[in-house]
């Protein structure tokens, strides 16, 4: 881990440390509802396109872009604080 992603988490965990409780539930509960989306859709759009005759094409398409979205949130530091 680099010392910005440190420093990063660190800050988030003294915020969460001294936020309201309801408040800190309702974004842990938003940020993992936010990655399941994406998780859900991209799986259901790769069995899709795999039960298809054609070769590859836009549903495996759609399929990666989910995949970015997921990858976009895994790299922010609130999911290892959460």
């Amino acid at each position: 881990m680099n010392n910005d992603h440190k420093a990063t988490e660190t800050a988030l965990r003294e915020i969460f440390r001294d936020m309201d409780g309801d408040r800190a539930a309702e974004i842990r509960e938003a940020y993992y509802k936010a990655l399941e989306g994406p998780m859900t859709l991209a799986e259901a759009l790769e069995i899709a396109d795999a039960k298809l005759e054609s070769p590859a094409g836009p549903l495996l398409t759609e399929h990666f872009h989910a995949i970015e979205a997921l990858d976009v949130m895994k790299r922010s530091r609130l999911g290892a604080v959460l």
